[in-house]
């Protein structure tokens, strides 16, 4: 069986509508429309752009890839990464970001990759995400407030990365809310293992972060012609919320450290506690160990040998001195 991937139809390749995506053409107005395959060739204004999105896994549309991009640039986009990062060649750009995936647990965020070729004119997507609803397109093209330049479209899935991104960090501090709680009650066994499991899980969210804010404020620096004052100053938006995500996670990692510290605080204390009460056992029953083995020598000469009260008398005697010795030893407060 011939396993090498078909050349999709002249028109698909036209349009760019390969493997299972979409076409949309910005106006750079704030209007967007969508092209379907079998619609004409799509007119993009002189002010817009054209978008091109398609899903990383589609063999038509790594062959319609190769054909734009050439071998090495359509690679690059499709293959899979494991960190966010930016690359600029010439006047163009490659980013590659790492999108939390809908509904997901701070314990399983299922990153997903997002690809983006960005040249004068065109961006090119290449990811498994279902871009249209991930961009909200919909609410777009109802309030004619579509991005107006492949930079602010960058910026705003940037911002709508970290929107996924933002209920999961307020719940991982509701997580460490929880276990602050925990050891007011002096739970510390449950809360040692819970608050290990939260600093493994910061430190991914952490990872996931700090490389995207890298990202857009690469791509802002960069020397790109097409790049105006504003599409800068988007991107630097876009940045600075990963950045403050960043700063909300650095916040909750050193809380957790100071967490870790009052439950070995905690555990020191009950320690002490239990070295103190059997120092005291120990102080106690010394000198009643002293006593009961003097007496319990088995010479001759034992004062009271003979005396049938003997024994209640000595029990009453080494109460009467542990209580001495309790007393004494409170009187200085070692109890």
């Amino acid at each position: 069986m011939d396993d090498t991937p078909r050349k999709p139809p002249t028109r698909a390749v036209e349009n760019g509508m390969v493997g299972v995506g979409a076409v949309l053409v910005f106006d750079g107005k704030g209007g967007v429309v969508r092209h379907e395959p079998g619609d004409g060739m799509p007119a993009v204004p002189a002010r817009g752009f054209k978008l091109v999105c398609g899903n990383s896994r589609s063999p038509e549309f790594k062959v319609w890839l190769k054909a734009e991009l050439g071998v090495f640039n359509a690679d690059l986009l499709t293959v899979p990464s494991t960190r966010s990062r930016c690359t600029v060649i010439d006047d163009k750009a490659m980013i590659v970001l790492r999108v939390a995936r809908p509904g997901a647990e701070p314990e399983d965020i299922g990153r997903q990759l997002l690809s983006l070729w960005i040249e004068k004119g065109r961006v090119i997507i290449a990811s498994e995400l279902n871009i249209l609803d991930f961009l909200g397109l919909s609410k777009w093209e109802s309030s004619h407030h579509a991005p107006v330049s492949p930079a602010d479209l960058v910026a705003r899935l940037g911002l709508r990365a970290a929107d996924r991104l933002e209920p999961l960090v307020e719940r991982l501090g509701d997580r460490l809310d929880e276990i602050e709680e925990s050891l007011i009650v002096q739970n510390t066994s449950r809360a040692q293992g819970k608050l290990s499991h939260l600093r493994r899980t910061l430190i991914s969210f952490r990872r996931l972060v700090w490389p995207q804010r890298d990202v857009l404020n690469t791509l802002e620096i960069e020397d790109l012609s097409h790049f105006t004052a504003r599409d800068r100053l988007r991107l630097r938006e876009a940045s600075a919320r990963s950045a403050r995500l960043g700063d909300e996670l650095q916040a909750l990692s050193e809380r957790a450290v100071l967490v870790h510290e009052q439950i070995i605080d905690a555990r020191a204390e009950q320690m002490n506690r239990t070295m103190l009460i059997l120092a005291a056992v120990t102080v106690v029953f010394m000198p009643l160990t002293l006593l009961t083995g003097a007496l319990g020598m088995n010479v001759s000469g034992i004062p009271f040998a003979d005396n049938p009260h003997a024994f209640w008398t000595v029990c009453a005697a080494l109460f009467l001195l542990s209580l001495g010795i309790i007393w004494w030893m409170r009187g200085r407060r070692w109890l």
